[in-house]
């Protein structure tokens, strides 16, 4: 694992956190509407200053203040990392051995490092979105079933 990713770090934010996360949020969000163009951020203290964000950061940092206000747990992972395979178990919320079958079974890639298994963040999440798809499509055929059978749904 790169040396980035040996630091993740998922941080659950305390009822403090929250309160501020969704007042700060609420803030970045008004003025980020009000341009598109990238803002300055003051941080106050002994030694203010003045710090230059780009857009983009500052819609992920709208982001993760919205989950922090909602109270949720979360970790930044960027795309490139490798991930264990008890990571990638996290990820998905299934056990270990279960994401082990589904790279024996050529479901999911990955690369040997040794004898420990890597898999990129990028195709867990294309994965899991791929298996999200394929669950709504079984959900919107039984709701269809069930409205041609008029069950009340």
């Amino acid at each position: 694992m790169s040396a980035l990713t040996d630091k993740l770090e998922t941080v659950t934010p305390t009822e403090h956190d929250a309160t501020l996360a969704k007042k700060s949020g609420i803030q970045i969000a008004r003025a980020m509407g009000k341009t598109a163009r990238d803002l300055r951020v003051k941080i106050e203290g002994d030694d203010a200053e003045t710090i230059e964000l780009p857009h983009a950061a500052l819609r992920l940092l709208a982001n993760i203040l919205a989950q922090m206000a909602q109270g949720n747990a979360f970790t930044v992972i960027p795309v490139h990392a490798e991930l264990t395979t008890q990571q990638a178990a996290e990820v998905l919320n299934v056990s270990r051995p279960f994401v082990i079958g589904l790279i024996t079974n050529g479901k999911l890639p990955c690369r040997q490092v040794g004898t420990h298994r890597r898999i990129l963040f990028r195709d867990i999440m294309n994965f899991k979105n791929k298996i999200d798809e394929d669950r709504m499509k079984v959900l919107d055929e039984l709701a269809k079933e069930a409205q041609e059978l008029n069950m009340g749904y």
